[in-house]
Parts: structure tokens; sequence; C-alpha cells
């Protein structure tokens, strides 16, 4: 008693501090549990098509109104991170993630229904993506967030490859409505995830920053930071789209010559699985690779490579089945390659106590290109013929070639060290 203090009151014995490696892997768990409903609309597709009557053009604002919703919430809820806790934003999302679900699982019944719900899904992914990645940051070491980010923006093909699994199994045993409204429970397990992993935000972090809270100015002056931004538009309008029209593509490409060895055993949903986890260990190995040769040449490489391969892969659907889906597995691997490298650069180059902001003007400009990409791949597969026409197909992934072929060209010359400047091999 002698040692109790005045008043009575005992204090609170600090909260434990997580290693790096456990913070990181907690998130990462978090982030593919957020991410289960992602793919729920692109895995089952086939089935819209024939029970809405979609046409391409309709499916492609369906799958891209899930990111315009999420473009134009991102830039409120992550520069409010740099304000508050990001804990709390994250709740936000993830709440609205999950209603989204129970919303598409019991009311979506056509293009209108099912166009509001995957807006509504946007805006619950703008609250917590790119917040949990900056709930991270801020409680990670400098010397490992380059790496801390590779891992947790790899995760993204992990949730996004059990979304496309798990729904297309789900809606096979019961139907699309129980496949839809389960995997929309994952998002209340990350919440639980983040607040148990997650401490508190210090004071340190919440910078009060100077300017207003949707003045971007500053991040667009930083021409490094912003040459990143770009790329990742171009970046995520060739992701998303594959993403978007994957499942289809291969439906479309089985139908060419009959199922074959592969596409006999597996579904298409489970082979866009396989082809989407891929880019998890594209993803954190190319950017192991990006700080031994310089992040931007290794970007520029992969992104140059991404854009030949897509010029030609929609016209070669029909090749043998086999062959085919080795050329969309190795493009995958392209697609993906350089996404962790992107991100790690507009977060590397952010001036600080403009973390948030820049993070908020990544995703906001960023998720501009993965709103158009899907959209824009859809009006292509109309006006080239329909979805049953070989060179409608090509001209779709064509399309998307050539707009992640405009990524090098901004970072070749928006993203050039000023003259006289040093530049690590990282940046």
């Amino acid at each position: 008693m002698g040692d109790q203090p005045p008043g009575g009151n005992v204090p609170k014995a600090p909260r434990r501090r997580l290693s790096g490696a456990r913070l990181v892997a907690g998130m990462c768990a978090a982030h593919v549990f957020s991410m289960l409903g992602f793919a729920s609309f692109a895995a089952l597709l086939p089935t819209f098509f024939a029970e809405w009557g979609l046409s391409n053009t309709q499916a492609g604002w369906i799958n891209g109104i899930y990111f315009g919703a999420y473009m134009a919430a991102v830039p409120v809820l992550v520069a409010l991170t740099d304000r508050v806790d990001p804990r709390h934003v994250y709740a936000l999302g993830a709440v609205l993630t999950a209603l989204a679900a129970l919303g598409f699982a019991i009311l979506a019944d056509g293009f209108w229904g099912g166009f509001m719900v995957r807006a509504l899904a946007g805006i619950g992914l703008a609250g917590t993506y790119m917040t949990g990645l900056k709930a991270l940051t801020d409680h990670v070491h400098e010397g490992i967030r380059p790496r801390s980010i590779a891992f947790y923006t790899a995760t993204f093909s992990i949730g996004s490859a059990l979304s496309f699994l798990l729904t297309g199994e789900i809606a096979a045993l019961a139907d699309w409505h129980w496949a839809v409204g389960l995997v929309g429970l994952g998002p209340l397990v990350s919440l639980g995830i983040v607040f148990w992993f997650v401490p508190p935000s210090a004071p340190g972090h919440l910078v009060r920053p100077e300017t207003a809270l949707l003045d971007f100015r500053p991040v667009l002056a930083n021409r490094r930071a912003f040459a990143y931004i770009l790329a990742y538009s171009a970046h995520n309008w060739e992701l998303f789209a594959l993403r978007s029209w994957l499942v289809a593509f291969l439906v479309f490409a089985q139908a060419q010559q009959g199922p074959g060895v592969l596409g006999g055993a597996w579904s298409a949903t489970a082979l866009a699985a396989v082809i989407t986890v891929l880019g998890l260990p594209s993803s954190v190995l190319c950017n192991e690779l990006a700080q031994r040769i310089g992040r931007r040449r290794l970007v520029i490489s992969i992104m140059c490579a991404s854009a030949a391969i897509a010029c030609v892969l929609g016209f070669l659907a029909p090749l043998p089945f086999l062959l085919l889906f080795a050329l969309v597995v190795i493009y995958g691997v392209t697609v993906t390659g350089d996404s962790a490298s992107i991100t790690a650069g507009a977060v590397a180059n952010a001036a600080p106590g403009q973390r948030g902001a820049t993070m908020a003007a990544h995703s906001f400009i960023g998720f501009a290109g993965a709103f158009a990409g899907p959209l824009v791949f859809g009006v292509v597969l109309d006006l080239g013929g329909g979805g049953d026409s070989l060179l409608a197909w090509g001209l779709a992934f064509a399309s998307s070639g050539l707009a992640v072929a405009l990524g090098p060209l901004v970072l070749a010359t928006l993203g050039r060290r000023p003259p006289g400047a040093g530049e690590a091999k990282t940046v």
C-alpha cells in the first residue's frame, strides 16, 4: 500500500508492444480477411450475365464503380489518418464492407442493385486498404518499413485469390446469394484482428498537418512521389481490368476448344485464384530485387514486359488451354510484380508529415485507373463484337496494354532525379 500513488489509483500497465514481424503478420492477416468479398462479382460474372441479362458494358460499370467509389472516398478517409487514430477509420470501412456484402446477397437483383451495393463496398475498401497500411507504417521501424509495405500490399493478392476461390466454391455448393453473404463476413474478422494487433496511435503519429484535409498540392508538387502515383494509376488500370474479367476470359477460352486437361479438372474461379495468388511472391520478390538494381529501373522493366504481353494475350485464346493458362500465369506475374515497388516508391518519397496525404493521393489517382480499366475493357468488348468474339477479347486486352505502357513513360520523365542530385538504389 505504501507504494500506491496519491489518490489510490493504480496506473495501468503499458500495453506490450508487438515485434515488427508480428505486427506485419497481424496486419497482413487482417488485410486478407478484409478482401474476401473483393472478387464476389467478378467470380460470378458468367452467372450474372445469364441471370441479370447484363451487357459487357454494364458488367464493366459494376466492376468499375467498386473502384470509382473507392477513389471518391479514399482522399478523405486516408488523409484523416494523419489526424485521427487509423483504427477508427478502419472500423468504419470494415463495417461498410460487411453491410455491402449483406445488401448484395439480399437485395441485388439486376444492374442497378449490383451497381449500388458494389459502390458501397468500394467505400468500405477505401476505409481498410490504405488505412491499414498507414496504421502499419506508423508502428514499424523505418528500417523494415519498405519490406513491411511489400508484404502488406502483396497480401492483396492472397485476399483476392481466396475471394475468387471461396465465392466460386460456395456458389457451386449453395448459390450465389450464400456465396456473397458468407465471404462478406471477412471484414468483421479483420476488424477484430486490427484492434488486437495495432496499438492506439501515439501523439507523434497524429501530426495535425498545417494544410487543409484535402489540400494535396504539396503532394502533387513532389515530382518523385507524383511519378510513382501516376505509374500506380496505369498499373491499377491493367491489374483490375484483368481481375474483373479473368473468369469470363477463362470461360471463353475453354469454349474455344473444349475444357482440355487443366480446364476440365479445375473451375474457372479456381484457375483465377491460382493466377491471382501468384501476385504475392511476384510482388515481394520483385521488391527485394528492386533494392538491388533500383526501384525505378525494375518498375519500368516490368511494366514494359506486361504491356507487351497484354497486347497479344486476348488474340491467343484458341491456343491449347494448358499453354494459354501458362501464358496467363506469366502475365499475372508481370501485372503484379511492380505493385509493392510502386507503393513503396510513393511512400519513400513522401515529405515528412505528409505520408497520410501522399497515400491518399496515391490511392485516389491510382484507383482512377482501377475504375477506368474494367469499364473500358467491357466497352471495348462490346464495340469489338461481344464476349463471343476473339477479336473483341484481343482488343480489350490490348487496351489494357496501351494503358500500362504509360507508366514507364511517366517514370522516365517525372521520376528522374533533379540534375546534380544523388539517388539511392531503392528510390
